[in-house]
């Protein structure tokens, strides 16, 4: 096998090329929050989606695929007495996820994260059956993403990675979404290194290379 060829291998797990393998670097986290990460089968294979990444610290967590019309999604399974479901959707009408959000229901949270771009998070998080008993919520306003690989619909758009760390710095702690950050900076700079971007790229100005023409999906 070739140089190329070894080099274009990827980690099964982490989804960087092999020689840039991040999976020692991937912390672990036991919370009671759980996170079902909602991806669309379009997006499901593609390097750049960077959710997948963040369940691999989350134990307490699964991925659903959307999309395929021979295997419909049912999300009734989550609608228990026990916990309380929230669904991230990105949308302006729907409320800011804060602490005294929280604070209206304690119980432990099940947090809906609709994964693809822009179009089709908005999309599924209308249409995913079984999720009646959900409430909507969207992240607070003025949040900066470092994602500079794919392209944003929108100026702060965040990569999927970041709305779940984010997210979790409100439920749980700011020392869970630090530790989810530090493994998202890490990817991204061993990404734009391997791209032939100097290591100071990593602060993702608006020239930062582009792997696709995809929005993210949250505005």
């Amino acid at each position: 096998m070739g140089t190329r060829s070894k080099r274009s291998e990827r980690c099964q797990r982490c989804r960087m090329h092999a020689h840039l393998c991040i999976c020692p670097s991937i912390p672990r986290y036991l919370l009671d929050t759980r996170i079902v990460l909602v991806m669309h089968r379009r997006e499901q294979k593609k390097p750049t989606a960077t959710g997948p990444l963040a369940l691999e610290a989350l134990p307490n967590s699964e991925l659903r695929i959307h999309g395929h019309q021979d295997r419909p999604l049912d999300f009734t399974d989550l609608n228990i007495p026990e916990r309380r479901t929230l669904l991230l959707y990105p949308g302006d009408d729907a409320p800011i996820l804060s602490r005294s959000f929280l604070a209206q229901d304690s119980r432990p949270v099940t947090l809906v994260v609709p994964d693809g771009n822009w179009r089709q998070a908005s999309r599924m998080g209308r249409r995913l059956p079984g999720l009646d008993h959900a409430e909507m919520v969207r992240l607070p306003e003025g949040l900066k993403t470092g994602w500079g690989l794919r392209r944003e619909n929108h100026a702060e758009g965040l990569a999927t990675f970041e709305a779940i760390a984010t997210a979790l710095g409100i439920i749980e702690s700011p020392a869970v979404q630090a530790g989810l950050e530090q493994l998202f900076r890490l990817m991204v700079q061993r990404t734009l290194h391997a791209r032939g971007c100097p290591d100071d790229s990593a602060g993702f100005p608006p020239s930062s290379p582009l792997l696709d023409g995809e929005e993210d999906p949250y505005p």
